[in-house]
Order: structure tokens, then C-alpha cells, then sequence
């Protein structure tokens, strides 16, 4: 039988002790943990993975410019590496979501998952997301590079999309030497889907990720069953999801703040393009200093939903962007009405969230606000958490009520 070894070209040998993370589920190595190579090769190689007493422990893909060298795709001693074994894994990525939610063909009130995501599909560093007949492949590496044909053939097919759209992730372009120019399908101006029976649009070009967060679709239903007859505020509200889901469950007020021109023009967009609801009136500002000025004003909400960007994007950051997370937190519960509610998310993968928990819990301390916690928060089931793979549970939240 054909083995790893086999189809390798080139062997990564790891210093003694720094195996552990990958024997454990890890899908990185980084350079820092390598001893030595065995040859040179160019970005996409495949790479054996081999522990310092010469024990074969994993394969995947190789970047020599990248700090993040090899992005793991097996421990399995009998896979073989190659276009079969990536069809292979698109296939059954697909296959996991066509059993939760059904194919193309069966959808009806919602229209977009993510269809593959990254170390939960054991595909490091790919995430697709498809919006009805649209699939977006985000790519987060140049190991990717050289087998995008493959790849992206597969998700056509195995997804029934018309189009493909492959866009690079800009800190892989800046840090690996990753072209923008990916190929793939042109790209329309917009692509129109369903999300719990609303209207959207996602701006593949021009947004974040693949346009869109599909990851809050069940937290935004969750938070407009207890928008009715409430003000709601929404904070860092993006693109305007949020707000279409509360103005249309029957919330009292809605009104959304974001910094960004581009994403608010396209939050009053959704609000037209979903008649109907409790108008929601728009902000463009600094969340942070917004909230401030709410607190000097004597403003007060009954539900706010905080949804900050990444805050956190390096260890070194930790310290830094927990202060920032307080920050937001302890003004959003001075101004919440007693009985009131708050939705409260971190996207930042280094954030742990008995970490979010205890900064939350300190937040309120310092508010002098008793708080109590209804529910935790997190994506869908089309974004799973694959044990080991701690980067893979980076949405996380909690559904509070504020006394």
C-alpha cells in the first residue's frame, strides 16, 4: 500500500518536544518548531511531518515563507496526499451540511451555510461559504495556491454552485506572498440570499470574509425573540442583520451604530429590501466614543446587542483587547434599563471563553449591575468545533440579563 512517505516532497522534522500539539489535533506547525527539512520546496508541497526521533505524525502542506509552515491535513499513516484525497474531504465537508440542512435544491427560507470550514473540515485554511447559487471560497494561505483548480472544481460540483468566487485573505497576501488574483468565476456586484425568511445581500468585493457573518444566523433569531416592545440598540451593527430580525419581531425602537459608511448603506438597504418592521434609524460612529456620549446623555436601551470585530488578533494582544472588551461591556450594562437584556460576543479565536466570561463578570462588578446569564452563545452547526483544533471555536457569546 502507497504510503504518505510516498507521495511527499519534502520532510519536516520537528525539535524534540514540539510534536505534542500536532499528535493532539493541532492542524499548524510553525517554523519555530521545526529542526530541519530535507530538501527545499515551493509553497503547496506536500510535507511528512516527522517528530524528533524520526516517527512519522502527520501530513500536509508546505510554505516555506509562511511562519505557519505546515498546515496539516492528516495523521492518518495509510492517506494519500493529492487531488483525490481534497475531493475526498469537499465531499464529505458537503456532505455534513446537505445532512443538517439539505442540498441546494430543498432550501427555502434560508439559502447560505458555510460549506466548508477550515481546521473543523481538516481543510487548514480554506473557508467556502455558499450563498444560494454562489459559492465565496476565502483562502488563507499560500500552501493553498497550487491546488485551487482542484479544489474549486470540487465545490462546484459537490455543492450544485454556478459560480465560484475566490477571494485571498489580505493578511495571507501581505504575510505569505499569496496572490490576490486567485481566479475563479467573476464576481457580480452582489449576490441575493434568504436567512430565516429575510432578504439579504452580500458584497463579496467589498465586505468582510466572504461578505457576510452567516456564523450569527441562530443568535440573531434568538435575540429578536426577546426584541418585542423593547428599544433596541445595536452596537458595531455591521451590515444590519440584527436589526432586520428585532424591527421585525416587533421591537418598540432599533438603532444601529457602525463606523463604516459602506456597511451602514448597506444595513438601510436590508431594512428596504424587508418592509414592514419598526423603522430602524442609523449611526455612523466610533462605537466606543458613542457610548460614552449615550452615558454622559443619559441614554438607556432594554436590549443591546454588542458584536464587536476582532479585538484580540495576537497573544501579545490578550491583555490589551480584554481591556478594550471591558471597556464596551461595562458602558453597554450602564446603560441597560433594569430587566434589561444584553447579547454579548468576542470573534477573537485567542479569547477563550471562561476568559469572555471573567472580563464580563468584572465589567459588571465595576457597573455595580447584578447580571445573570440566560444562555451561552455561539455559530450554527454548519460552523462545528473540532476538538483539538481550539482556533475553530472563535465565535462565542452570552445572552445576559441585566437587574
Amino acid at each position: 500500500m502507497s504510503t504518505p512517505r510516498e507521495a511527499a516532497e519534502i520532510r519536516v522534522r520537528l525539535l524534540p518536544g514540539r510534536d505534542r500539539p500536532v499528535r493532539h489535533g493541532s492542524s499548524w506547525v510553525f517554523s519555530g518548531a521545526v529542526d530541519g527539512i530535507d530538501r527545499d520546496a515551493p509553497a503547496g508541497a506536500i510535507a511528512d511531518v516527522y517528530a524528533a526521533d524520526g516517527a512519522w505524525i502527520a501530513a500536509g502542506l508546505w510554505n516555506p515563507d509562511a511562519d505557519l509552515c505546515v498546515r496539516v491535513l492528516t495523521r492518518a499513516p495509510d492517506a494519500i496526499l493529492g487531488e483525490d484525497f481534497l475531493r475526498d474531504r469537499i465531499r464529505s465537508a458537503a456532505a455534513l451540511r446537505h445532512d443538517l440542512y439539505g442540498t441546494r435544491a430543498e432550501w427555502k427560507d434560508t439559502t447560505a451555510w458555510r460549506m466548508v470550514f477550515s481546521e473543523a473540515d481538516g481543510l487548514s485554511g480554506l473557508v467556502a461559504d455558499q450563498y444560494d447559487g454562489t459559492l465565496v471560497l476565502h483562502v488563507g494561505g499560500k500552501a493553498w495556491e497550487r491546488w485551487l483548480p482542484c479544489v474549486t472544481a470540487s465545490l462546484r460540483e459537490t455543492c450544485a454552485a454556478d459560480r465560484v468566487l475566490v477571494r485571498a485573505d489580505p493578511d495571507a497576501v501581505r504575510r505569505e506572498g499569496l496572490s490576490e488574483d486567485l481566479g475563479g468565476d467573476d464576481a457580480p456586484a452582489e449576490i441575493e440570499f434568504r436567512e430565516n425568511g429575510f432578504r439579504f445581500f452580500s458584497a463579496p468585493d467589498a465586505g468582510q470574509k466572504t461578505g457576510f457573518y452567516l456564523d450569527q444566523r441562530e443568535n440573531r433569531r434568538k435575540v429578536a425573540a426577546i426584541a418585542r416592545g423593547r428599544d433596541v440598540l445595536s452596537a458595531y451593527c455591521y451590515t444590519g442583520a440584527f436589526e432586520v430580525c428585532a424591527a421585525h419581531a416587533g421591537a418598540k425602537s432599533v438603532i444601529g451604530w457602525d463606523s463604516s459608511a459602506p456597511a451602514l448603506a448597506l444595513a438601510r438597504r436590508h431594512q428596504e429590501a424587508n418592509p414592514g418592521g419598526t423603522p430602524v434609524a442609523y449611526e455612523e460612529a466610533d462605537v466606543p466614543t458613542r457610548l460614552r456620549q449615550a452615558r454622559d446623555r443619559r441614554e438607556s436601551w432594554d436590549l443591546i446587542v454588542l458584536d464587536p470585530p476582532r479585538l484580540v488578533t495576537s497573544r501579545g494582544g490578550l491583555q490589551k483587547g480584554l481591556r478594550a472588551y471591558k471597556d464596551i461591556n461595562l458602558l453597554a450594562l450602564k446603560l441597560l434599563r433594569p430587566g434589561g437584556y444584553l447579547a454579548t460576543f468576542t470573534c477573537s479565536g485567542l479569547v477563550e471563553a471562561d476568559t469572555f466570561l471573567e472580563m464580563l463578570g468584572w465589567a459588571a462588578h465595576d457597573a455595580g449591575r447584578s447580571v445573570r446569564i440566560l444562555e451561552a452563545l455561539g455559530p450554527g452547526a454548519d460552523h462545528p468545533v473540532a476538538l483539538g483544533a481550539p482556533e475553530t471555536s472563535y465565535l462565542k457569546g452570552f445572552l445576559c440579563r441585566v437587574d
